[in-house]
């Protein structure tokens, strides 16, 4: 087997990538305050061509070298925007009709990989991450309409905040656009 060459992947140009069709999936990062965690956030976010970032309150905002080491350019091609708040992005996103869903350990959260199996109305989906301590806002959580989680089965309680993103991006794609 021989690996191909990034010229062999033939991947989209950035102005490509802002004409493609996107996944109907906006995420909402709440007080992420790493902004290593960040760009990772954006790579994978291109890697899937989710529609847009909502950066809420501490999180960080392009341009930074920070989040350019982890977003290797990631952060040029995925749309974003920068809210005050969580809250504010929610109601915005509720308001142009996404289903907003936190990642969280909640009373009552469906497991990711179930979450499909029920019919779902909306079209377009939101998904909160949260700060790599607390978590997403019980505020926040609060005027979401659904908490997904990932189910674990090790001694801690938690992921790291990029790396639980991938995972709930890639079960969106595997249902939205496989």
């Amino acid at each position: 087997m021989k690996k191909l060459t990034v010229l062999e992947m033939n991947r989209l140009s950035v102005s490509e990538f802002k004409q493609a069709a996107k996944m109907p999936l906006a995420l909402v990062l709440d007080d992420v305050r790493s902004m290593y965690n960040v760009g990772s956030v954006f790579r994978t976010a291109d890697a899937y061509r989710v529609e847009r970032i909502c950066l809420c309150g501490i999180t960080a905002c392009p341009p930074h070298p920070e989040i350019h080491k982890t977003a290797l350019g990631a952060e040029d091609s995925v749309d974003w925007q920068h809210f005050d708040t969580a809250l504010q992005a929610v109601d915005s996103l509720r308001e142009q009709g996404y289903e907003v869903l936190a990642l969280e350990q909640c009373e009552g959260s469906i497991p990711l990989q179930t979450f499909f199996q029920q019919p779902r109305a909306a079209q377009k989906f939101a998904l909160v991450l949260g700060n790599e301590v607390k978590g997403v806002q019980q505020a926040v959580v609060d005027q979401c309409d659904a908490c997904i989680e990932l189910p674990q089965f090790g001694t801690k309680h938690s992921l790291n905040v990029s790396c639980a993103a991938s995972i709930a991006i890639w079960e969106f794609a595997r249902n939205l656009i496989i």
